[in-house]
């Protein structure tokens, strides 16, 4: 299970790094949110998830999760959707002033 999960975040980042690279605005948003994914992902991973404890310690309980990974990809979640949101915007101001959705403004070459 956890070469799985190994492997989402591999590929997940892949293919982020690899449509941030790309010439024209969409695929950069995309990758961005692709590499978003990705790092949600890998704070999961890395908050040893355990299934049926509870996140908060009781006074009789014999073991709990961390809420810690929790908090921290929910918050990642509400700042990538704010960076998804700016960047979306800044493409589309970028495509009515300049007329081409290239990351350079130069249009094809």
């Amino acid at each position: 299970m956890e070469l799985l999960v190994a492997l989402i975040i591999g590929v997940l980042t892949a293919c982020g790094v690899y449509l941030v690279l790309r010439r024209r605005s969409f695929p950069v948003v995309l990758g961005l949110t692709m590499l978003s994914y990705g790092v949600n992902l890998f704070l999961f991973a890395m908050g040893r998830l355990t299934i049926g404890r509870p996140a908060v310690i009781q006074a009789d309980a014999a073991g709990y999760a961390d809420p810690l990974p929790q908090a921290l990809v929910l918050t990642a979640i509400v700042i990538s959707f704010a960076m998804t949101a700016f960047v979306i915007v800044l493409a589309l101001k970028a495509r009515s002033e300049l007329d081409t959705d290239h990351v350079d403004g130069r249009g094809e070459s």
